[in-house]
This record gives C-alpha cells, sequence and structure tokens, in this order.
C-alpha cells in the first residue's frame, strides 16, 4: 500500500471507525433484533433502553455500511449479512466479533506496553461462561472448516492411521483428516470444558466411533502416546520459544517412531515484515499474552530439533495462518 498523499495515511488511521461501529453493533445484539422484522428506531430503543440519537446514529452508519437496511424509517438486519451476524444462525460469527471487542480493550494498552509502561496481562478476552465458550468454539468451526479442508489436502495424510489433534476444540480438523482418510483414527486432546462439544460434533459428523477424546491441559499434562501423525494447529503463536520446545518435545514422546508432526501457524520470512497478517498477529500477542509472537521457519526449525524431530521442512506457505512446517521423530 502507498502512503504518498496525506489522505491516504489519514484513510488508515481511520480503519478503526467502521470496526467500532460493527462491535458495537454485535455487542448490543443488533442484528439477531432486527432479523425477523423492521423496526424503528424509537421501537429498538424502547427495547434496549437505549438513546434515541445515539442508536439512530449507530442504525444509520451500519445501514451505509450495507450491514443494515433501512426502509421508510426502519432497519433491518441485512439478508446476505444476517446468517453471520445474527446469534440464532447456526453460522454466527458473533461469537468472535465479541472476542474482538475485547480485544479492543487490549489494543488499547499498545503504546504503554511499547514504551515499557504497561503490562500484557490479558484481558477477559475469551468466552467467559460454558454458553459462550460453546458459541465461540461453534463460530470457530464455521470460519475453520472450508480452511482445515485445504490445510489436510496439502498435508496429505499418506499412511498414517494414528492422529492426535492437539488442541483440537470442537474437531474441525479432526473431521477434516478423518474424512480424507478412512483407515485413520483419532485421538482429540482438549481442555475437559471443550470435550462434550467436540463429542457432539464429532457424532454430527459421524465419525465419533474412530475417534477418542482425552481432556488435559498441554501445558500441565503429557499427551497419550501410540500416534503416528500430530497436528499441532494455532498454537505456537501463543507461547514464548521456550514454552514451544517444551510442548514439542510433549508431542515428540506421544509418537512412534517415524511419526510425524504438522505445525499450522504464520511463519514468518526472515526480515519479519511478511506476511502482513502475520506482522499484526505479533502485535496482537505483544498486548494478549506473556512472551507469544509470531515466528520465522528457522526459529520453528530450531525448536524441532532441540526437542528432538529430524527432517524438518516448510511444507506450505501460507498469507493467513496456514502455513505448514513438518518434522519426524527419528
Amino acid at each position: 500500500m502507498s502512503y504518498d498523499t496525506p489522505e491516504a495515511v489519514l484513510k488508515q488511521a481511520r480503519q478503526f471507525m467502521e470496526s467500532r461501529i460493527l462491535l458495537s453493533a454485535a455487542e448490543m445484539n443488533l442484528f439477531t433484533l432486527l432479523e425477523e422484522r423492521p423496526l424503528s428506531a424509537e421501537d429498538l430503543a424502547g427495547r434496549l433502553h437505549a438513546d434515541l440519537r445515539g442508536l439512530t446514529i449507530l442504525l444509520d452508519a451500519l445501514a451505509a455500511m450495507g450491514l443494515l437496511a433501512k426502509e421508510a424509517g426502519s432497519y433491518r438486519t441485512a439478508p446476505d449479512a444476517a446468517p453471520f451476524l445474527s446469534a440464532n444462525s447456526p453460522r454466527s460469527v458473533r461469537p468472535m466479533l465479541l472476542h474482538a471487542a475485547h480485544l479492543w480493550e487490549s489494543w488499547s494498552n499498545l503504546t504503554p506496553i511499547v514504551r515499557g509502561a504497561g503490562s500484557s496481562e490479558p484481558p477477559e478476552s475469551g468466552p467467559r461462561d460454558a454458553d459462550e465458550l460453546y458459541a465461540f468454539i461453534g463460530a470457530m468451526h464455521v470460519v475453520g472448516t472450508p480452511l482445515a479442508q485445504k490445510i489436510v489436502t496439502a498435508i496429505q495424510p499418506g499412511p498414517a492411521r494414528n492422529l492426535i489433534d492437539v488442541g483440537g476444540a470442537s474437531g474441525t480438523y479432526t473431521i477434516a483428516f478423518l474424512k480424507a482418510a478412512p483407515e485413520l483414527k483419532a485421538t482429540l486432546f482438549d481442555r475437559p470444558a471443550v470435550i462434550p462439544m467436540a463429542r457432539e460434533r464429532l457424532a454430527e459428523a459421524g465419525v465419533l466411533d474412530r475417534v477418542r477424546l482425552v481432556a488435559g491441559d498441554f501445558y500441565r499434562n503429557e499427551l497419550p502416546g501410540g500416534h503416528d501423525l500430530a497436528l499441532f494447529s494455532a498454537i505456537i503463536h501463543q507461547n514464548s520459544p521456550g514454552e514451544n520446545v517444551d510442548l514439542f518435545r510433549k508431542v515428540f514422546h506421544a509418537l512412534v517412531s517415524g511419526g510425524r508432526i504438522v505445525i499450522r501457524d504464520h511463519v514468518m520470512e526472515p526480515g519479519r515484515t511478511e506476511p502482513k497478517d502475520g506482522a499484526i498477529f505479533a502485535v496482537n500477542m505483544l498486548v494478549n499474552t506473556e512472551g507469544g509472537s509470531t515466528y520465522t521457519y528457522d526459529e520453528i526449525r530450531s525448536w524441532l530439533e532441540e526437542a528432538g524431530f529430524v527432517n524438518v521442512r516448510y511444507l506450505k506457505r501460507g498469507e493467513h495462518m496456514d502455513a505448514l512446517v513438518e518434522a519426524f521423530k527419528p
């Protein structure tokens, strides 16, 4: 992007405005309220006990952005966006919008952190109760399913027969692997609160009989053994280098001789400015974790080798947390 005019610089600086409008609408659950039938600003203000002037301005901005349709003084959620914005939809990403609204708070602390005067103690950026966790993991599944299919195609499970999906959430990647490889069985390892969601999702997909569900915390517990393929998906960015070495050692012990680990994450070029998404995500880790970041292939390779792995290979480059690195246990 070129910044050769004042207008270009100011446009970049003001991008937060539309984002904040969308996040506030999600926090107020406006898209769900306006999904079934149009409402006037007055009707909606009465339901929400909101300020009429403020709400009207927000609704008009949402209509200008194309997220609401406005006709005869009433507003309705735009039909093409409703499946993703309404809390009633199984395809809703509203939980992820609420997560982004929480991140807004931690990102506001970026300047003090960079100056050395702030702390990277995470705010309550994740789901705060069982219902929120269920909705958030469901939204992650909606967003992650198309990517999971592409990732499994790139990995090519081949002769593998026993997969461990470390931090596998509700089974998005486990399902993709099992559908791609009919002879494969899997172990899904995640926190106790997530396991019932995984059981439900795997049952819906018709693969539950091929999966062993194991509850635990990979920071505190060892991983179950006997696997010839391990997926370590979107985990390394939240950790310091030392934490990643420790976790790679745990995966090493969970694999049989000849077993393969595949890491999915942002993988940065040596200069750390590409891919752009990875450089920006490193800032997200700066403000939300104690030691997380995004890392280069050489860094990831060195940690894998320190943990005992060999034949490390950059399997796939990616722009959007879809890069892949593989290694093998001797």
